[in-house]
């Protein structure tokens, strides 16, 4: 089987800049989207067995994905693999499987307006005594993610060393509680807003501070606030200091159609040259060489950048590679969703994101972890 070759690619101002580099007449884009979007797309498409050679997907999502991938180790040379950062390489295997290779790394730092917020909040506690009006995504993985970082940071977990779920204990509630009253300070459409809608808040001044994802750097760069917004370490909890975090990565499902054009464009998407354009768009490319050749373009980037590898390097913490993971989070993030509309009180929230996690891994016969 020839042809183009189908891609199915996460969209979004962070990740478009690096599409230019395909040729129309040899990769049709098939999918083209926020990351849940895609998923369910992508899930469709697999289950029905469509020709996909090279989908988007991240370390978070992969493990669901697992019986549709290649195995890429046996696909790709050491050449291609050293580079990136092992860290990274490592969260893109799941069951002895190298399911994905790295495109980039995510991990939230914090932006704030310098202007309106001479004391920078240090902890999350910090923002809600000073009354900033802090934006995050109201909806679907990043509301799911917010909540991750408040449990863990508080010293609770998700789920217990047995891999059971521990989403209905006080810090559960704390962290729900805590969105809540960090919504209330909000502009009242947060709990619409997803990744681009926070970025977009904050660049158009409707919120105090935020957080953002490394590629949100090109459109702060440009934006008419440059000026008056300054980079921070992300709120810290009262045990530890936190970001959720993963990696975006690439990989080729078992439907593919031709299976060496597919691994040419992965390992052309693995170079020097295309981990480059990713990482001046702000990104933190998972080649090591290519995001050392980054030149930063001020002192704010230059703190920028110190600060997203200090992250990485002291606070990033992941998800369990659990293959219903996903399905784990959606209801989370629709029982949290709850809470910030009033629907349900923050003990309400935690008790249906406990019920629904029971009932998710009750459906899985074994979960396979790394």
């Amino acid at each position: 089987m020839t042809g183009r070759l189908r891609v199915a690619l996460v969209g979004g101002p962070m990740y478009d800049h690096l599409y230019d580099r395909f040729d129309a007449d040899e990769v049709e884009v098939v999918v083209h989207a926020d990351h849940p979007t895609l998923n369910r797309a992508v899930a469709e498409r697999l289950g029905a067995g469509e020709r996909l050679d090279l989908i988007s997907t991240h370390s978070k999502y992969a493990p669901s994905q697992a019986a549709w991938l290649h195995d890429l180790a046996p696909l790709v040379e050491e050449e291609v693999v050293a580079p990136l950062a092992p860290r990274a390489v490592d969260l893109c295997r799941h069951g002895g499987r190298l399911l994905s290779l790295p495109r980039l790394v995510d991990v939230r730092v914090l932006w704030v307006r310098a202007d309106r917020v001479p004391d920078p909040p240090h902890t999350w506690e910090d923002v809600l005594a000073a009354g900033i009006s802090f934006g995050f995504p109201g909806r679907e993985s990043g509301l799911f993610g917010t909540f991750f970082e408040l449990v863990v940071g508080a010293g609770g977990a998700l789920f217990d060393e047995d891999g059971h779920p521990t989403m209905d204990g006080d810090h559960a509630v704390d962290g729900v509680a805590t969105l809540c009253r960090l919504a209330a300070s909000a502009p009242g459409d947060l709990p619409d807003w997803h990744y681009d809608e926070v970025d977009a808040a904050l660049l158009g001044g409707r919120i105090d501070a935020a957080g953002a994802w490394p590629g949100a750097w090109g459109a702060i760069r440009s934006s008419e606030l440059a000026d008056r917004l300054a980079p921070h370490p992300y709120p810290a909890g009262p045990d530890r200091w936190v970001s959720y975090a993963g990696c975006h990565s690439w990989a080729i499902p078992t439907t593919c159609g031709n299976l060496d054009a597919a691994r040419s464009l992965l390992i052309d998407l693995m170079g020097t040259e295309a981990q480059a354009h990713d990482a001046v768009g702000g990104s933190m490319c998972a080649h090591q060489g290519a995001l050392a050749g980054v030149v930063p373009e001020g002192p704010v980037d230059a703190l920028r950048l110190e600060l997203i590898r200090r992250t990485i390097d002291e606070a990033m913490i992941t998800y369990p590679p659990l293959a219903c993971f996903p399905a784990i989070e959606d209801a989370g993030w629709s029982a949290i969703h709850d809470a910030l509309r009033g629907r349900l009180t923050p003990a309400e929230a935690v008790e249906r994101i406990q019920r629904a996690a029971w009932r998710v891994l009750a459906d899985v016969p074994e979960e396979t972890t790394r």
